[in-house]
Order: C-alpha cells, then sequence, then structure tokens
C-alpha cells in the first residue's frame, strides 16, 4: 500500500463540496444535471466534490443509485478534481462494499460517517472504521457528527485508527466542539487533515490549523 498518509496534504486541503443529488419530476435521477453542476463546480476552482454526502441525500438514495451518482461524479470530473465518495452506513458490510465499489470506479477517497443509530461504543467504532479501512487502499476520511448519529469520535479513538490504518487519513469534524478539534490537531500527526463540516466552523478551525471544508454552501459559492 502507498504511504497515502503522507499524501494527505496534498489531497484534503481548501474548500470541497458536498455536492447535491439532482432528481427529475418522477424522482429518477437527473444525471446530466448532476454533470452539469460538476462543471459548474470545477469551473469556479473547487478543490474536490463529495457525492453521496448527507447533502447528497445518501441515506434516502438505493444502492443502484448510490453507484450511479458515485460514478457519474468520477466521469464528469475527469481526473480534474479530486472525488471523495460518501460510502458509510451504519451496517459495516455495506460500508465496505460501497466503499469497495467507489475504490473499484476510481474514486480518491470515501467518506465514512459514524454508524448512526446503532450508537456504537467507542470500541466498536474502532473495529468498524478500521474494517473498512482494511478492505480497500484509498484514502479514508471519517465523519464525526454527533448531533445526526448519536455518538462522537473521541480524539483517542481517531488517534488508535490512524495509528494502526495508514489509509485513515482526514476527519470531517461536525462535532460543533472548537475545543475537541483543537484536541484532534494536538493530538494526531500533522499530516493528518481537519476538515469543517459546518462551513460557519470554517474559519475558526482553519485559524487553529484546519484545512479546509467539505461544504454545503459551495454547491451555490464555489468560487
Amino acid at each position: 500500500m502507498k504511504n497515502v498518509l503522507m499524501e494527505s496534504m496534498k489531497m484534503f486541503k481548501g474548500a470541497m463540496t458536498a455536492i447535491v443529488t439532482p432528481f427529475k419530476e418522477d424522482e429518477s435521477l437527473d444525471l446530466d444535471a448532476l454533470k452539469r453542476l460538476v462543471e459548474f463546480q470545477i469551473k469556479n476552482r473547487i478543490d474536490g466534490i463529495v457525492p453521496c454526502g448527507t447533502t447528497g441525500e445518501s441515506p434516502t438514495l438505493d444502492y443502484e443509485e448510490h453507484e450511479e451518482v458515485i460514478e457519474t461524479v468520477i466521469e464528469a470530473a475527469n481526473g480534474r478534481v479530486k472525488v471523495i465518495a460518501g460510502t458509510g452506513s451504519n451496517s459495516t458490510k455495506e460500508a465496505i462494499e460501497m466503499t469497495r465499489r467507489a475504490a473499484d470506479a476510481g474514486a480518491d477517497a470515501s467518506l465514512q460517517v459514524s454508524p448512526y443509530y446503532n450508537k456504537p461504543t467507542q470500541e466498536g467504532l474502532f473495529r468498524h472504521f478500521g474494517a473498512i479501512a482494511r478492505s480497500v487502499d484509498i484514502p479514508l476520511i471519517l465523519y464525526n457528527i454527533k448531533g445526526r448519529t448519536a455518538v462522537n469520535i473521541e480524539t483517542n479513538t481517531l488517534a488508535r485508527l490512524q495509528k494502526e490504518h495508514s489509509n485513515i487519513v482526514a476527519v470531517k469534524e461536525a462535532s460543533g466542539d472548537i475545543n475537541q478539534m483543537q484536541d484532534v490537531l494536538n493530538t494526531l500527526p500533522k499530516e493528518f487533515d481537519v476538515l469543517s463540516g459546518d462551513d460557519n466552523m470554517t474559519f475558526p478551525l482553519m485559524k487553529i490549523g484546519g484545512k479546509g471544508v467539505i461544504s454545503v454552501a459551495s454547491n451555490i459559492v464555489p468560487d
């Protein structure tokens, strides 16, 4: 496995868009509109695109739609920006399968949300994310959002995961706790990227050493 941790500073910095998933009136995917959105993002100098995040309605897409959205974004981006596929799940087995498929499709990285509803222990989080990390060799960004998942990824757990799995290279921090973000920055290696998961927390996080944001607002104003 290549040393993806050393590559992370070049990969995960700046503004990355958690892109919306457009639909037609009959509720089928509008893939042509999705391609236009990707082009709009790239023309306005976005640093990366994240399909099938929460903003892309990942909890309600079926498996076929999930794959189609990721594959369409990868094809439309055509290597011009990094594509970070949202492939997390509260089922470890499902997360592994979706992440493998995204990797095979050419995704540059994967975004892995904490298992929602299950409320796992810290050891449960460690085993869940560890199993996914072992299943692929693309970089993983963990997504810490207690408000939606009911569980916080504690700094010690994050440090254990990073130490054992070199392809866990970043965290999308949406805990809303700037003190926790500072703790992560102080504890994890400097190559480990801390990204904001809230647009309104981006500036405070950048001031203390964060690398950027996975943004919702950039769907409208990527420049």
